[in-house]
Parts: structure tokens; sequence; C-alpha cells
């Protein structure tokens, strides 16, 4: 066990235990839905290019068929504003195909992009993305009496970093990752105040990266900074909690239901090497499940995993194990995503993606299953959901 999972934890919980799980499924499926502009200008909507938008109610039926009765979902900010106008069709048929297929959805407002024309550093910004998450919350109002579930901003920390430090993402700034962190929290807390005082019932999801940064026996010089960059990966849950920097308006009430986002490359060295799975000093993932469920005493779910190629089905099996163990001592994990759930084409250079469960649709429609991973997920499911059931029972 590493120093970080020896520290207290740090909050209270903030509402009582509950023994029902949060999803009906112990498996979401997870729609690849980014939307940013990249360098080159091009504006991303992999909603429309996976022809999600097109196939919803065909892989919301998929998802049934497989057991998965949950799925992340997105109601960009991008596809539905249009210069202080809400048009809200195409989330409008992903909702009423969700009610046809029994299926409950967490809803990204941002992921990774927002309206052309916004400056994500400057004033309005924060306040400009509440009146957003206030007409999604006055959509679904008119929609349905069940209480939403929400992810506001997807990744905070990793969106700041790549967009705000070394200039890899929207909006390509470097040594302003701190100052763009900070903004995406205000905007989340307006959010959260917008769609409460429309849905006071809605829950939030709070996605972030959960890494191991790798420290060298050889260069002890840089144990201090490697240690001060893994606690960085707290820093953002810890700002909506009021925790660290209480001036941005924080409160315990604001951090609901932690999300982890977990890949095969999110434990690496200081270098940035990757240290893939199987190597001696690769930490379990069901460490970094404990360390930020005693950190945090919030409900979690693994929001987003997964590995592309021959790879997806053995990770599947990691995860879950994983999972299972952390569950065992102690983890309320209501949920494991897998993200995403269909291929899709890279952000960057277009290159196809083969890291879904399902491929890209042919002309009718029709999605081909990886059966390797289709058949690690029907094994898995039973054992996820017996270790869910166990945890709650012990709330």
């Amino acid at each position: 066990m590493t120093v970080l999972a020896q520290r207290p934890p740090l909050l209270r919980p903030v509402m009582s235990p509950s023994r029902e799980p949060l999803f009906a499924s112990v498996f979401l499926g997870g729609f690849e839905c980014s939307c940013q502009r990249l360098a080159d200008g091009r504006r991303l909507d992999l909603v429309a290019a996976t022809r999600h938008d097109e196939l919803v109610d065909r892989d919301y039926a998929r998802l049934r068929q497989v057991g998965i009765a949950a799925c992340r979902e997105g109601a960009s900010w991008v596809a539905h504003e249009r210069a202080g106008r809400y048009d809200f069709r195409r989330v409008a048929r992903m909702l009423r195909a969700a009610r046809r297929h029994a299926i409950d959805v967490v809803w990204d407002l941002m992921h990774f992009g927002w309206p052309d024309g916004e400056d994500p550093f400057g004033p309005r910004f924060p306040a400009r993305f509440g009146r957003y998450a206030a007409a999604f919350a006055r959509f679904l109002a008119g929609e349905t009496e069940a209480p939403p579930m929400i992810a506001p901003v997807n990744e905070i920390s990793f969106l700041a970093w790549a967009g705000g430090d070394v200039r890899s993402m929207n909006p390509f700034e470097a040594a302003r990752g701190v100052e763009l962190k900070v903004q995406l929290v205000r905007a989340t807390i307006e959010a959260i105040e917008a769609i409460r005082a429309v849905l006071p019932a809605a829950r939030f999801v709070q996605p972030e990266p959960v890494v191991r940064i790798v420290r060298s026996d050889s260069r002890p010089r840089t144990w201090a900074r490697v240690e001060s960059d893994n606690l960085l990966q707290y820093q953002t849950w810890d700002m909506l909690t009021g925790r660290v920097w209480p001036a941005l308006g924080g409160r315990l009430d604001y951090l609901d239901i932690v999300g982890v986002n977990f890949y095969p490359d999110n434990q690496f060295t200081l270098d940035g090497d990757t240290v893939p799975l199987g190597d001696p000093r690769h930490s379990p993932f069901s460490e970094l499940l404990l360390e930020v469920a005693r950190r945090y005493l919030r409900p979690m779910i693994v929001s987003e995993t997964g590995a592309e190629g021959d790879v997806r089905a053995p990770w599947l099996r990691y995860v879950t194990e994983e999972c299972a163990r952390a569950m065992a001592r102690g983890c309320e994990l209501h949920g494991v995503t897998l993200y995403p759930i269909v291929d899709h084409p890279g952000w960057v250079d277009d290159r196809r993606c083969e890291n879904g469960l399902w491929s890209y649709a042919d002309a009718a429609g029709r999605r081909e299953a990886d059966p390797a991973l289709a058949a690690e997920l029907a094994r898995c499911a039973p054992i996820l959901e017996r270790a869910r059931a166990d945890v709650l029972l012990r709330r």
C-alpha cells in the first residue's frame, strides 16, 4: 500500500448510504461524444461520426441484448446551443429511445468542447455554461419525471493539462493549466446550481482520470515531484468540495458521485513512459480505487475503461477482477463503463479505433460485436453483480 492510500479520509459522507444500486446493470456503455476543435480547425462530432445519432434506437437495443441497462451519452453544449438559442432535438431522440429500451443515461454536457467564439478563460464562460445547464434541465423536466444523472464537465484535470499546459488539445495554450482548471470547476459549480434549481433530485458524476506516476529509484531528487504530481490528480475533486481554493465556492455537496477513468496507459514514469500491466512497478487498479474511496467517502463508478484490438477482452477481465477486489474491501462501486462501446475515428488522424464492443455500422446500420469482448462481458457481469450486491448490503 502506498503512502497516499494510508492517509485518513478527507471528507464525511454527504448523503445517507444506500443499499440500492445507482444503475439496473453493473456495466454501462459509453458512447463517445467528444466535440472539440482540433488544431487544424476541424470540429469533432463523434456522436455523428459513429452514426449513433442516427442509430440510437438500435444501439440501445444492442445494449439491452447484452444485459447493459445504462450508458454515458452526450448532451453537448456545442451541439445544442447556437448564440443563446437551444435546440434539443437530437438529445430528445436519445431520451425517448432510452425510455423505450429502459436505459438509464448519464448525460455529459461538456466533453472537451465549447461553442465557437467562446473564450474558456473569459469571465462569462462559467455563467454561460450554467445557462446552458439550466436550459437542459428545463428540457428534461418537460420530458421525464425521473431524476437525471449528469456529468457537467468530463475530465477537468486532463483537459486543463492537455489544453492549458501542453497545447495538445483546445484551447492549445501553455502554462495556463491551473487557470483553465479553475474556469472548468467554476463552470461545473454554475451548472450544478442551475440544474438543482430546476431538478432538485438530480445526481451528478464528476469523471476524472486516476493515474499512478512511478518514481525512479535511481533519481531520488525527483521523488518529491512525483508525489506532488500524483496528488494533483485529486485537485479538481478537492476544488469542488472547497478543501482547496475555497474562494472558488466549492462545497461538500458538489461532489456527489465520483467517476474514475482508467486505461492501460494511466500508469507512467515522470518522463511519460507507460508502465504497462505486468510490470512489477504497476500498481493494482484496486489500490487506486481504494485510495479514491477512502479519500472522498462517495459512491463511485468506473466512468471510462477500455483498450484497443486484441487487448480488449483481457483488459476487461483485469478491470473486473480489480473492481471486485476493491468492493470486497469496502469500495462502494456501482458500475463499470465500457468506453467507448462502439468503434470511432481517432481524434487527430481519423484512424479507425477498434476499441468498442461493436464495430462501425455498415450501410444497413448493423454493427458487428467483437466476439472475445462479448464473451468476456458475459463472464464478468455476474462477478461484478455479486460484488456490488455484497458491498451495498454492508452499507
